[in-house]
């Protein structure tokens, strides 16, 4: 009998290897995993490549994996904001690598890495210093039809921690609005999928064209409670 859901978030982390690539969820606060990235600091796994599309918040979430010293490298799109004191830090005093993706770009790597794509074009970036490849030297450029395109690689991960709606046993996922954002790509283009869930249906409780990711991707679901913030919203339990 297939049955994905993981009896904790330390279970469902078990085995992330020192120097994986860890895809993370999330776009901006909306949509970070937040319970799984606080079990990854726990669980130990170090030297780690992490992808979403920001470089943390505060102190909390994708930011506190960073501060922890975890983090070798991060590849994103929007590093740098109000509260990006940690990133900030780290990037100043030479302790974080950074690749910096635009945020179209980011998407398609991803994407093209779950449809099995071994490399694209884009004009995104063409004639920047985004064009080059980390040591400078420049990346492999087209005209094709007129417009100048740059060759981009997919970014494949060995574990893609994402934050869902509901799931069930199989691994079948929805997303709640915003909070999908990078979910959906990231799930297709790591080894190995981890998703937290705010509620866990039966068989057959989905409308199946309600199901984004299907279960065949995903490797775990845990399942994180909510709780009610004093503006009568709810946010994920810390």
């Amino acid at each position: 009998m297939i049955n994905k859901i993981a009896a904790s978030v330390a279970e469902a982390l078990a085995g992330v290897q020192d120097g994986a690539t860890v895809l993370i969820g999330g776009f901006g606060t909306a949509g970070i995993p937040g319970e799984l990235i606080d079990g990854l600091i726990e669980q130990g796994a170090r030297d780690l490549t992490v992808v979403n599309n920001n470089a943390g918040n505060g102190d909390h979430g994708l930011a506190a994996l960073l501060k922890a010293g975890r983090v070798r490298k991060i590849i994103c799109s929007f590093p740098r904001q109000a509260d990006s004191h940690v990133f900030d830090a780290l990037y100043r005093s030479g302790a974080l690598e950074l690749e910096l993706v635009p945020q179209g770009n980011l998407a398609e790597r991803l994407r093209a890495a779950g449809a099995g794509i071994g490399a694209f074009f884009t004009p995104t970036g063409y004639g920047t210093e985004l064009a080059n490849h980390a040591d400078g030297s420049p990346k492999e450029t087209r005209v094709i039809n007129g417009r100048p395109y740059v060759l981009e690689y997919p970014i494949h991960g060995d574990v893609a921690l994402i934050r869902a709606e509901r799931g069930d046993r199989w691994g079948n996922l929805s997303y709640r609005k915003a909070a999908r954002n990078f979910g959906p790509v990231m799930a297709t283009a790591a080894k190995r999928t981890i998703a937290s869930v705010h509620e866990i249906v039966e068989l057959g409780g989905f409308d199946p064209e309600a199901v984004v990711t299907p279960g065949i991707h995903v490797s775990a679901i845990v399942q994180v409670p909510r709780v009610a913030t004093q503006a009568g919203g709810f946010k994920t339990a810390a």
